[in-house]
């Protein structure tokens, strides 16, 4: 890694601070083998693990724990599926219990999911937010997974949540970062008069350009699992999402030209050298 990047600060999340501005999931891959490989690929420091006990065994009877080294990573318990707000806080208070005593296991937060429907998978704006006041008031922290709607995610910040992780695109699509411009209104909102306040980037990011595009809008990170785990090579991608994130966040920091309609020479037009006719 650049030694420019090492100057960056780290990413400070509530209580936890991470190297990585990357957080990848656990969830969709082929074998745990392979979902191990790929989070050592992606450079990741927190990865965030479904606490359901169905999701944690897989047919073979194999816990998905055994296969994550809990000295590396700090594991970020999340409630996915999740349709009510009642459901999601009983899901965390479960992931609280299952993963507590556990080695960097974070079970003083959580990733909040409270989903309106399964078709879209989008999140429910009024249950997140009751979910959140519930969960903030329980001594959770709350990294709450929101749409890309800046009204919505101001108000998931004044119900006291940690981090508001606004959508890219559905959950799984692959479409990228569909509304830039929200983005970058969630990110006025959310850090006026709190410039640290983390904001990142959950779901729907599907190649390292996507990745890239979220952290140069100026996102503290980027939250992802699909793109990794179904890729036709998930360690290259795991790769390539690692070195999009650093790439993005140091395009953020060094400040890009601005756009211009007419082209601008790269040579300056005085002091040139000209040939002096013999």
């Amino acid at each position: 890694m650049s030694t420019d990047l090492l100057t960056d600060e780290p990413l400070t999340i509530g209580s936890h601070t991470l190297r990585s501005r990357l957080i990848v999931g656990t969830g969709k891959y082929a074998s745990y083998e392979l979902m191990g490989e790929s989070l050592h690929r992606s450079g990741a420091d927190c990865i965030t693990v479904a606490v359901r006990r169905e999701r944690l065994i897989d047919a073979a009877g194999n816990n998905l724990l055994d296969f994550i080294d809990a000295s590396r990573y700090t594991l970020l318990p999340n409630t996915a599926g999740c349709f009510s707000a009642d459901d999601a806080v009983r899901v965390a208070r479960l992931g609280r219990e299952i993963l507590l005593g556990l080695e960097n296991a974070g079970a003083d937060w959580v990733k909040l999911e409270v989903l309106a429907d399964k078709k879209t998978l989008l999140p429910d704006p009024v249950a997140s937010i009751e979910a959140t006041e519930r969960l903030v008031a329980d001594g959770f922290q709350v990294l709450c997974y929101s749409s890309d709607d800046p009204i919505t995610a101001r108000r998931l910040k004044e119900a006291g949540a940690s981090s508001v992780m606004p959508a890219g695109s559905p959950i799984g699509s692959g479409q990228g970062i569909l509304n830039p411009n929200n983005i970058r209104i969630c990110l006025e909102y959310l850090k006026d008069g709190d410039p640290d306040y983390p904001v990142i980037v959950d779901a729907g990011v599907g190649t390292a350009s996507d990745v890239t595009i979220a952290m140069e809008l100026g996102v503290d990170g980027v939250l992802l699992n699909t793109g990794i785990a179904h890729a036709q090579d998930p360690l290259r991608m795991a790769d390539a999402m690692r070195y999009a994130t650093a790439a993005g966040r140091l395009a953020y920091l060094s400040g890009r030209i601005p756009k211009r309609l007419y082209a601008t020479a790269s040579s300056p037009e005085e002091g040139t050298i000209t040939r002096q006719p013999r």
